[in-house]
């Protein structure tokens, strides 16, 4: 199973899936930008206007699991590649918490994106997105967070953890599919398979590995995120949260904490939707997020 050649190549197999209508490949391409300390931020631009909307992924994914998303939405879109993540360099003290993840993204935001209407967070990028909007008020006119509060523990996460605790090398692309369907039995093998060929690279033997950092796994596995509850205080703007119904990440007591911080929050729930709702139910969630931007 080669590796993919031309990154867009399955954007047609998204919107077939999804039962979106075709009308040739969107103006969609890779963008980089450079922090201060030499790395740099890869991101996916979709649209050739100023982006309406910054999309932030969860832990051990890429930015192209928004694809569907962002091809629904239909408007101009920055996702990006968190550092240590998809295409984006790995920080070198390896250290991936969603306060170090938030000033890093704020450079790419004002450089790319400084009057995005909504920014999107989903897990680690939702945590991202709060710190983003503490840290940077100005950056950030609405804010819709998907299936994460700081409540999520480890106990909340442990499905999550199991599997990116796996093994870092695979002998075959098969393999590292094979444990991927196994962990996610809300989706299509087709769109794990799509996801797994943006998410992993093929080395020099024939062996397969994921693209993110390895060394970002003892902060994921000692997940503690309780201390992040200030940055909900923060929140000033229009605020979603959005829970995947067959999700355990969110339980009701994050959620009447949010509310008890934030009294004006709206809550939204995706029926049968896993923790991942973008690739459980991207048309669903493209659709709330539309009605949330426009409200």
């Amino acid at each position: 199973m080669p590796g993919l050649a031309d990154e867009f190549s399955l954007l047609r197999e998204n919107a077939d899936e999804a039962g979106l209508p075709w009308r040739g490949r969107p103006a969609v391409e890779r963008v980089a930008v450079a922090l201060p300390d030499g790395r740099s931020v890869s991101a996916l631009r979709w649209g050739s206007g100023p982006p309406e909307v910054v999309l932030l992924h969860g832990g051990a994914q890429n930015a192209h699991t928004w694809d569907t998303v962002a091809l629904a939405l239909d408007r101009p879109v920055l996702a990006i590649d968190l550092p240590g993540h998809g295409r984006s360099d790995w920080r070198a003290d390896h250290h991936y918490s969603p306060p170090a993840l938030a000033a890093d993204v704020e450079v790419v935001v004002r450089e790319r994106a400084p009057e995005a209407a909504l920014l999107v967070g989903m897990s680690l990028g939702g945590l991202t997105a709060l710190c983003l909007t503490a840290r940077a008020p100005d950056l950030v006119r609405r804010l819709a967070v998907v299936d994460v509060t700081p409540g999520t523990d480890r106990a909340k996460a442990e499905p999550i953890i199991t599997f990116v605790s796996g093994p870092e090398h695979f002998d075959s692309f098969d393999a590292l599919l094979e444990r991927t369907v196994a962990h996610n039995p809300t989706r299509s093998v087709s769109s794990l398979r799509r996801g797994v060929l943006h998410n992993a690279t093929e080395d020099p033997d024939g062996s397969w590995r994921w693209r993110w950092d390895p060394q970002h796994l003892p902060g994921a596995v000692n997940v503690e995120f309780g201390d992040l509850w200030a940055t909900v205080d923060a929140v000033r703007v229009p605020f979603l949260l959005l829970r995947g119904s067959l999700s355990g990440v969110v339980d009701d007591d994050d959620v009447a904490e949010v509310r008890r911080r934030v009294p004006s929050v709206r809550v939204e729930v995706v029926d049968g939707a896993g923790h991942s709702i973008q690739g459980d139910r991207p048309v669903e969630l493209a659709r709330l997020l539309s009605e949330f931007a426009a409200s």
